[in-house]
């Protein structure tokens, strides 16, 4: 069984750069079929696809985040990873790393996700 698990700071300075890391267990991140996913939740508010890496090392990003996202992956550590610069108050929220099986266009497994805080 697949598991997600996020990792990363919980309070960030505005301005700043952020990084997350999502360590996968029970599965490659190299298996065919499959895209790994970043979604942020503002308190609040709806969820919001942030973008994801497929299992051949493609990236695509949400165009209104597109210019302050980097998703990168450790395959040898099977772990995907979140960079987001230049943050503000705004970025504040629960992040979310899924699996997306791409056949189905569906998010079958979601990590616990966590919280970062943009703040001064």
């Amino acid at each position: 069984q697949v598991q997600l698990q996020e990792s990363g700071p919980g309070l960030v300075k505005p301005s700043q750069i952020f990084s997350l890391t999502c360590t996968v267990s029970g599965g490659a991140i190299t298996t065919n079929n499959y895209y790994w996913t970043w979604i942020r939740q503002p308190p609040g508010k709806g969820l919001e696809w942030i973008g994801y890496i497929t299992y051949s090392g493609s990236t695509y990003y949400s165009p209104s985040l597109k210019s302050r996202t980097s998703i990168s992956r450790d395959t040898s550590n099977n772990q995907f990873s979140l960079q987001l610069s230049s943050v503000t108050p705004e970025d504040t929220a629960k992040y979310y790393c899924a699996r997306m099986y791409i056949l189905l266009n569906a998010l079958d497994t979601w990590g616990q996700g966590t919280l970062v805080t943009v703040s001064s």
